[in-house]
């Protein structure tokens, strides 16, 4: 399901508001932490916190530091 909304001016900052529906879809209230992550042909992928998820993308993000090298060589 696709969810339409709009990038806003919060204080300095931009933001969007997340609709309803798709709250209750990620199941998650006010206050909770959502990941976005990049996926392929530059989309961004939103996953509501858990324990577990944020282990993967810790260590996701030692991997991808570690062997950055590696990575961008990879890339080409």
């Amino acid at each position: 399901m696709a969810y339409e909304t709009k990038v806003r001016k919060i204080g300095n900052s931009l933001g969007i508001v997340l609709p309803k529906e798709a709250l209750a879809q990620l199941k998650v209230k006010e206050g909770a932490k959502l990941y976005l992550t990049e996926a392929p042909e530059g989309k961004i992928e939103v996953t509501a916190a858990d324990e577990e998820f944020a282990k993967i993308m810790e260590v996701a993000d030692d991997l991808m530091h570690r062997y950055r090298n590696a990575l961008k060589e990879l890339a080409k």
